[in-house]
């Protein structure tokens, strides 16, 4: 949008009336403040009526983040009715009139409660009134702000940290705190110049020693106008200043130790394959898997919502112990902490810290060292990248960083959350490429879960078929492919020219009242089933030879209509009819001499149709 464009917005207008109301009162001020021969500088108390409302609003601040903050984190990640409860009780005092919160303070800290006389009625007309008063009023500004800057971390970054070793207090002060850093900030700022700024509730609990604003007010009420000069210019200079503060960007830690000049290999391990036997409830949703292979990297396929982040966390340990055993190798991990697992678990999206540099990326895992880091940071082809932060990667170099993060940890399995799902093309194909030679290299064991059949296929030994919780098909890759045990399996692998048919005779099939010979099978006749051939094993011409269905040597032959041709850049996908209700999908790679609408032969080579009985379908 230009600037004129900007000018004429009808909310460039409503929002400059706020502004202007907001700002001629204080530029009012100011000009009576430098006109004015009487500013009140000179009358007693002043300076010391101000050093109180700071102090007290910095001791009050102080004590709003260190217990506030905590609290902000809990209530963001907890979603029960306590929860509720006690984010409604912080959220009180922003309702309440200051007078009517010092009034609730009084009896509680009043000279007659049992906590006035236990402090000898220290409690109130002192600093310690001041600050409690403060610290009423102000803290719900920073545990609000806190909570919702919490509640926008990714859960992914905690689980990460998690995986690498942090406890829960580490993961709190080095993940949560500095990625929620923005917010925590803005809530420490309206904390603090709420505290400064309080009358009502310290005028109730604590009238002496005086803070800024009530010298104010009685020197309005006993003097008028000329000597709240002073007392005003200087609230508005410590405004400015705490504003201006809170501006100043914080340095990052972007400097890097610097690299070994030897890089140290990791030293071999021996593959764990990861066993499970899961039984975990979340919500309304049930997970119910149970794996029991010795296969060094398994691939779980499933839809969205099928369960599979859920089932890498389970076996990450970020559940506890509840879902159930888990196995790496030999080893039952059930009852072990998540941070001691040494798990390696790359998040779905790339799960990178944002305060974080590269180089502090690969030495945050617990038992990182510079040379190991030297290492992953060659061979994943990241040098020159040591000093930049994640927003300054392309997605990527991104994924590499969140591997070599993980690598860097040590760890006996590796467990993959779609890691490439949001890559481009060309980036995903080599970083497939790049994660396989990982898993020739360091012969870890890993468990990848996709909605890529393709992926799956190209990562893993033995594929997992999911849905709703539940396993539907496993087995080795080749096995799972080549025979889908369900229709609802087969799309989920891409299967395709998925067709019904009826076994004619023991070598023969019906489709539609069209009979093809597939050779030997095993099916009784009469039996409903799938079958499906790959479109690359389909050819195309325009040699139609006789009529019908014929068998010629080893080969089926069908005549068909091309009803429809995609091309792909590299390859063409023909769409051909073959009698009633029939569409067989070809692909080719040579040059295309078949027209839209030409009556063509289909060429079937019955030794690549796959053939299973079909699953019954239900009685009404």
């Amino acid at each position: 949008m230009t600037a004129s464009r900007t000018l004429k917005s009808p909310l460039t207008w409503l929002g400059g009336l706020i502004v202007v109301y907001l700002g001629y009162p204080l530029a009012a001020f100011v000009v009576r403040f430098v006109t004015s021969p009487q500013r009140g500088f000179h009358v007693p108390g002043l300076f010391p009526a101000l050093w109180v409302s700071i102090s007290c609003a910095t001791i009050s601040l102080a004590i709003v983040t260190v217990l506030g903050v905590p609290l902000a984190f809990v209530l963001a990640r907890s979603k029960g009715r306590v929860a509720a409860v006690v984010g409604m009780v912080v959220q009180i005092p922003l309702a309440l009139p200051p007078l009517m919160s010092g009034i609730v303070l009084v009896y509680i800290v009043g000279p007659y409660t049992f906590l006035g006389r236990l402090f000898g009625g220290r409690l109130t007309d002192s600093m310690i009134g001041i600050v409690i008063a403060m610290t009423f009023v102000s803290s719900p500004f920073l545990i609000v702000a806190a909570r919702a800057a919490f509640a926008s971390v990714d859960q992914g970054l905690l689980d990460v940290a998690a995986t690498l070793g942090h406890s829960d207090a580490s993961r709190f002060l080095r993940v949560a705190v500095p990625t929620a850093g923005h917010g925590i900030r803005a809530g420490m700022l309206l904390t603090w110049l709420r505290a400064f700024g309080e009358y009502g509730a310290v005028v109730i609990l604590a009238y002496n020693p005086a803070s800024l604003p009530i010298y104010t007010y009685n020197q309005f009420s006993g003097r008028g106008l000329p000597t709240t000069l002073a007392p005003t210019a200087l609230a508005l200079a410590v405004a400015v200043v705490v504003v201006l503060l809170s501006r100043v960007k914080l340095p990052t830690s972007s400097t890097r130790t610097a690299a070994p000049s030897t890089a140290k290999a990791p030293s071999p391990v021996t593959p764990q394959p990861v066993r499970f036997a899961l039984d975990h409830r979340l919500g309304s949703f049930h997970l119910e898997m149970v794996h029991d292979s010795n296969a060094r990297h398994l691939g779980v396929l499933g839809p969205s919502g099928s369960g599979k982040s859920a089932l890498l966390r389970c076996l990450a340990g970020l559940y506890g112990p509840g879902p159930g055993p888990v196995w790496y190798g030999d080893q039952s991990v059930q009852d072990i902490l998540v941070e001691r697992r040494g798990v390696g678990y790359v998040a779905q999206g790339f799960s990178l810290y944002p305060h974080l540099t590269v180089w502090r990326h690969l030495m945050f895992a617990k038992g990182a060292t510079p040379e190991l880091a030297a290492y992953w940071l060659e061979h994943l082809r990241l040098e020159g990248l040591e000093r930049r932060l994640p927003s300054e990667l392309s997605g990527g170099e991104r994924q590499r960083v969140g591997l070599a993060q993980v690598l860097c940890g040590s760890p006996k399995v590796l467990l993959l959350d779609e890691p490439f799902s949001a890559l481009d093309v060309p980036v995903r194909f080599e970083l497939r490429r790049e994660l396989r030679r990982l898993q020739r290299e360091t012969n870890l064991a890993t468990v990848l879960v996709t909605h890529d059949p393709e992926e799956a296929a190209f990562l893993s030994d033995e594929l997992m078929v999911i849905a709703n919780g539940r396993v539907l098909q496993s087995g080795t890759s080749r096995s799972v492919f080549s025979r889908p045990a369900s229709v609802e399996v087969a799309k989920l692998l891409g299967v395709e020219n998925l067709n019904l048919a009826r076994v004619a005779t023991s070598s023969s099939l019906d489709i539609d009242g069209t009979l093809i010979d597939i050779g030997l099978t095993d099916i009784a006749p009469g039996t409903s089933v799938l079958w499906s051939i790959r479109p690359e094993r389909v050819l195309v011409s325009t040699d139609l030879g006789g009529g019908g269905v014929s068998n010629e040597g080893a080969r089926v032959v069908l005549r068909g209509t091309l009803s429809d041709v995609a091309d792909t850049g590299t390859a063409y996908d023909l769409f051909l009819s073959v009698g009633d209700g029939l569409e067989i999908h070809a692909r080719t790679w040579g040059s295309l001499d078949v027209d839209v609408g030409s009556r063509c032969r289909v060429e079937l080579d019955p030794e690549a149709i796959f053939l299973w009985v079909a699953p019954a379908t239900p009685s009404n």
